[in-house]
């Protein structure tokens, strides 16, 4: 038994679909507009919303961008009821967090299939928020204890695991575009050769809605294909932050690498407008060859100069922006990097789980969460160095990197 949320401001309509929902079961709760769908969500956290798209005071899409935004109700499934049919209006409720559409007047068996339909990714999705929740515990215990070689183990088993339904669902999925495409193709020339067909052909053609299947099954896979694309992206970031490469060790001029990664983001750096340009401070020390994977090591750069880029943009009132780069050998054996902005500080509570994988403070889909638990890995895990953060309201935000000159002789000694 699911619980349904009913979000219409039509009498008929929530009477309607509360006797059709609850007949299978379901456990179903009624709004009469966007405001108080809102306060329900929040009291009884249902699985599933079918939420009308135009009402008074709050309309169905902007119930859909609330309910998306909150962490806790981001995986709701939500259908949006609407009479509009234009491609436009499917791509502006999409964008504002709805995942399917039913167009009225409501085809009760159609409705019926797209909530088993949704009820079914809902519970797709709350199994891999399950196993990411369970992957964070697990990695906050493993840091604590200095054993991140069993977490990465954990995480390319996931990877993996997930690798392999995924690519044979997007593998397929060319073949169902091309077998749905022949179908209609051979349905229109059906139609083309038959002009008037029997009745129950007719009456069956009026029941399906044909032309609204055969205009929205090709949108359906479509959609599907960015699904599978999303995730794929996400088991390639799990299988980097697993990686371990332990071949490819360079002696490298950290300064040069920290210029190169600069240039990489110079299109970031500057801006059409002078006064949102961030200036770059450099106090580079004379450091002797680092013995270090080079191309992990660039990553992290990356990684942090992208976030103290992000913090600077996220306030805008900073002048002039800077972010500063420092460099020092100390006690002969060991080289340490300080990359500084005069961003918008971390508060203690985000500090303290910053280096988590998956977290992340970024709007959905900005960001994996993954940038810093796999820059810690490289610096901690690969390189026995240690990379910190230091952020106090009305100074820099610092990440500092420390690093042994040579790997090989750290593991020696430890």
């Amino acid at each position: 038994m699911a619980k349904i949320l009913v979000v219409d401001d039509d009498l008929t309509v929530q009477l309607v679909l509360k006797n059709l929902l609850t007949s299978q079961n379901h456990d179903v709760a009624i709004a009469n507009n966007g405001e108080e769908a809102l306060r329900q969500v929040k009291l009884f956290h249902p699985d599933l919303i079918i939420c009308d798209w135009i009402m008074p005071r709050l309309d169905g899409l902007e119930v859909c961008r609330q309910v998306k935004a909150d962490p806790e109700l981001a995986t709701t499934f939500i259908i949006l009821l609407t009479m509009r049919d234009q491609i436009t209006d499917r791509v502006q409720g999409l964008d504002a967090g709805a995942d399917e559409f039913i167009s009225k007047p409501i085809d009760m068996e159609e409705l019926l299939a797209r909530v088993r339909a949704g009820l079914r990714s809902r519970q797709l999705t709350q199994q891999l928020s399950q196993a990411l929740r369970q992957l964070q515990q697990t990695q906050a215990q493993l840091v604590q204890t200095e054993k991140m070689a069993s977490l990465w183990q954990l995480v390319a088993g996931l990877a993996h695991e997930l690798n392999n339904p995924v690519t044979f669902i997007y593998s397929n999925l060319s073949y169902a575009e091309r077998y749905t495409q022949d179908l209609i193709e051979l349905l229109n020339l059906y139609q083309g050769i038959t002009p008037n067909p029997p009745p129950d052909v007719i009456d069956k053609i009026e029941t399906v809605d044909l032309n609204f299947l055969i205009d929205d099954l090709p949108k359906v896979l479509s959609s599907m294909r960015r699904g599978t694309q999303r995730i794929q992206k996400m088991v390639l970031s799990l299988q980097e932050f697993s990686r371990q490469n332990r071949s490819g060790l360079q002696s490298v001029d950290i300064n040069q690498e920290l210029d190169n990664t600069l240039l990489m983001l110079h299109y970031r750096l500057k801006s059409n407008q002078p006064e949102l340009n961030i200036e770059v401070v450099k106090d580079y020390g004379n450091l002797p060859l680092v013995e270090c994977y080079a191309c992990q090591l660039n990553q992290v750069f990356l990684n942090i100069l992208n976030n103290a880029i992000d913090a600077i943009r996220d306030q805008p009132g900073t002048m002039p922006a800077r972010i500063s780069l420092r460099t020092e050998q100390f006690d002969n054996k060991h080289v340490r990097i300080r990359i500084a902005n005069n961003g918008s500080h971390i508060p203690p509570e985000v500090k303290a789980r910053i280096f988590d994988p998956f977290f992340t403070t970024k709007p959905i889909g900005m960001g994996t969460g993954l940038g810093l638990a796999i820059s810690y890995q490289i610096i901690v895990g690969q390189h026995k160095g240690s990379l910190q953060c230091f952020s106090e309201p009305g100074k820099d935000t610092e990440f500092r990197i420390e690093l042994p000159t040579s790997i090989k002789a750290k593991t020696v000694s430890n």
